[in-house]
């Protein structure tokens, strides 16, 4: 019997996701690291893999309106 689907979620927020996979713990994509370094980090021991985020968008810088 085939199992439905979950829909996956990237953060736009950060820019590095873990895609984790297995049949015992599920499978996800977490996107909420800041570097693959962290991400790595998160990843041992686990079935998983950091991949950078395709949605990404860094926030833009805030542009301030000068007073005349």
């Amino acid at each position: 019997m085939a199992t439905p689907a979950s829909a996956q979620t990237y953060d736009p927020r950060y820019p590095v996701c873990m895609h984790v996979y297995g049949v015992l713990i599920g499978e996800r994509m977490d996107c909420n690291f800041t570097s693959l370094d962290q991400c790595q980090a998160g990843a041992v021991g686990l079935p998983a893999t950091c991949l950078v985020n395709p949605y990404y968008a860094p926030a833009s810088p805030r542009r301030y309106r000068r007073e005349r």
